[in-house]
């Protein structure tokens, strides 16, 4: 178990999840009482979301927020599976200043949200002295493993596969382009794209590998205290 980079806030507390009803909004009982609990996740979370189970909730830092808590993660059969979506992006800039993403080594800065084109990808990597070419990086939060395979996305997305066409636009051009894996669960053995839940995305992403954009999976290590980064997941079906 790694040490955390990304800590939860004072005041995480254990609740007992209801139901999910909004986009953005789930009902959790916490100290006997019903509570609104703002989760980030657009995904369908599935196989996640079971009446009864504990969730793991931080308190909101923005005190004049109508939601007062944020959903951290949840726990299906015991374990921590972390479903905050920007997750991906902090860990990627603390996994860098912790010299821990060995994908990055000669780079010497990170610029988060890095504009290109008519869009945003999650990070920009440079190097001072402009012998490296530039890096650029977009993060995904994984939260469904099926058949011990830890998959990407639980949802069909029109956004992922955008991303896919952008970052083989730049491998094109003769930039560096990754896609940053974080699997907040600990029981994949392996990654790889969900075909069953999005054909395109899957075969855009074999595409993507062949067109030269990286792929970098890295299980999550997550404790009520917060996040580290774990061991790098092998690819599977590759084709």
């Amino acid at each position: 178990m790694s040490e955390p980079l990304i800590f939860y806030p004072p005041g995480c507390r254990r609740a007992v999840f209801i139901r999910r009803y909004k986009r953005f909004t789930v009902e959790a009982v916490l100290d006997g009482e019903v509570v609104g609990v703002h989760t980030n996740n657009t995904g369908s979370m599935l196989g996640l979301l079971r009446d009864g189970q504990d969730i793991f909730i931080s308190p909101a830092q923005n005190p004049k927020r109508k939601l007062k808590w944020t959903l951290e993660a949840v726990m299906p059969f015991g374990e921590m599976v972390g479903v905050n979506t920007a997750i991906p992006n902090k860990m990627l800039e603390f996994a860098f200043e912790a010299g821990q993403l060995p994908e990055t080594e000669g780079y010497t800065s990170l610029k988060r949200e890095a504009k290109v084109g008519n869009s945003r990808l999650d990070g920009l990597f440079t190097d001072d002295s402009d012998k490296l070419p530039n890096l650029w990086v977009e993060c995904k939060n994984v939260t469904l493993v099926e058949d011990d395979i830890a998959c990407f996305p639980d949802a069909q997305t029109e956004r992922g596969r955008k991303h896919l066409v952008e970052l083989m636009e730049l491998a094109a051009k003769g930039d560096r382009v990754a896609l940053f894996f974080l699997v907040q669960r600990n029981d994949g053995h392996c990654f790889g794209p969900a075909d069953f839940i999005d054909p395109e995305y899957a075969e855009l992403f074999y595409k993507a590998l062949k067109a030269g954009v990286e792929c970098w999976s890295y299980e999550a290590s997550l404790t009520e205290r917060g996040i580290g980064i774990g061991r790098k997941l092998p690819l599977t079906n590759c084709r």
